[in-house]
């Protein structure tokens, strides 16, 4: 018999078994998608209308049945460029962490950027090696004085003392060139007074470099005993006298050049004599012209040939023999090396050193020697000024 339709339609038993072999066959589709299995092992196990299959079950499934085969290919493009994604993202972390390496690279480079170091990396000079002439600021005080400051600083130390020592000379006993020559070699680790006491027994048998350079070296080591070293001494007197006579005629040379290439001859030795008997500017940096530039700050160098320069960049060439003179002078006198007399010191308010040494006026003057404090001088034979100012000559060697 026919069944009805809840809208009132009577169907046959075929379109009843039709309905249920379409629908089944929808569901059998929809097991293919994998959305309709739910919707045909629903309808199997609950046995509801046809109709109802037709409608609920017929048309969900092929929509679902459509959009399985729609959405499938979306998902497994999804799934594919989802995985590209994974990849790239495996790809970009490392790009992500490049920066940091990089960075920690940079850091690491910028630690090794010194000097020392690239010049063992790369072989090559840097420009901060060429860079500092620093050194040329060794004429500059450590205080923060200007360069002009200290130069008007320094001239007028220097005019100052040639105000107390009018009369500053060499301190050297010489009637010409040889001797000043002979006698600046002898002076060496020694005093001006010992070789002044001793210069003229030499002078008397020896008076030219012809004599000299034919001495026998046993008889002028024994006059030249009291100077100390007098071994190595007679061999430089003996040698350079040879070389006088061998080179130049047995004149001394009148040239820097010249003079240093003679035995026991020194950039100091050399500008004694030219400044004193060819009257050509020479700075003399002896051990009391080292110790009181320092103290006064006109350099911080230690080398004699580097504080020559240093200090004789202050000066005009004009001033170089009496500036040493004068620094000399208040350096034997005044400026003592282990206890100078600040409180007698007439440069006091211009020396940065001040406060070094005695500082009470009346303790002070006792430290004074040779002339400031009432005692013979170094010279045996000094100049008339100098005994016009006050100035007493030393006693000859073994005088008491």
């Amino acid at each position: 018999m026919g069944e009805q339709s809840p809208g009132g339609d009577r169907k046959t038993g075929k379109t009843a078994k039709k309905v249920t072999r379409g629908s089944a066959g929808k569901t059998a589709a929809g097991k293919e998608t994998g959305a309709g299995k739910e919707t045909g092992a629903g309808e199997a196990a609950a046995g509801t209308a046809p109709a109802a299959k037709k409608t609920a079950g017929g048309r969900t499934t092929a929509a679902k049945k459509t959009a399985a085969k729609k959405t499938a290919p979306a998902r497994s493009a999804q799934g594919k460029k989802a995985a590209p994604a994974k990849k790239a993202a495996t790809k970009t972390a490392p790009a992500k962490k490049a920066p940091v390496k990089k960075a920690s690279a940079k850091k690491a480079s910028a630690r090794k950027v010194s000097p020392v170091e690239k010049v063992v990396a790369t072989g090559k000079p840097v420009a901060v090696q060429k860079a500092a002439p620093v050194k040329k600021v060794a004429v500059q005080p450590p205080g923060g004085e200007s360069r002009t400051a200290l130069v008007r600083r320094a001239r007028r130390i220097n005019r100052e003392l040639a105000e107390v020592y009018p009369y500053a000379h060499p301190e050297l006993d010489f009637d010409n060139p040889f001797q000043l020559l002979v006698a600046t070699v002898l002076s060496a680790q020694t005093t001006d007074l010992r070789v002044n006491q001793t210069t003229p027994a030499l002078f008397a048998k020896y008076p030219v470099p012809e004599d000299l350079a034919a001495a026998n070296p046993e008889e002028v080591e024994e006059i030249l005993r009291p100077c100390g070293f007098f071994r190595a001494k007679t061999k430089s007197v003996i040698g350079l006298s040879k070389a006088l006579v061998e080179d130049f005629g047995g004149e001394v040379p009148g040239r820097l050049e010249d003079l240093v290439k003679l035995p026991g001859v020194g950039r100091k030795t050399a500008f004694v004599v030219l400044g004193n008997a060819f009257g050509r500017p020479g700075i003399t940096v002896d051990t009391h012209f080292q110790r009181l530039v320092r103290r006064w700050r006109w350099t911080d160098e230690t080398d004699p040939d580097k504080i020559e320069a240093a200090v004789g960049a202050l000066f005009p060439k004009s001033e170089w023999t009496d500036l040493s003179h004068h620094v000399i002078w208040h350096g034997r006198r005044i400026c003592h090396a282990r206890k100078p007399a600040c409180g007698a010191c007439p440069i006091a308010p211009l020396c940065p050193a001040y406060g070094e040494g005695e500082t009470d006026p009346e303790k002070a003057k006792k430290l004074l020697k040779y002339e400031k404090g009432g005692f013979p001088g170094q010279r045996l034979k000094p100049p008339q000024a100098y005994l016009d100012a006050g100035g007493r000559p030393a006693p000859p060697l073994g005088a008491a």
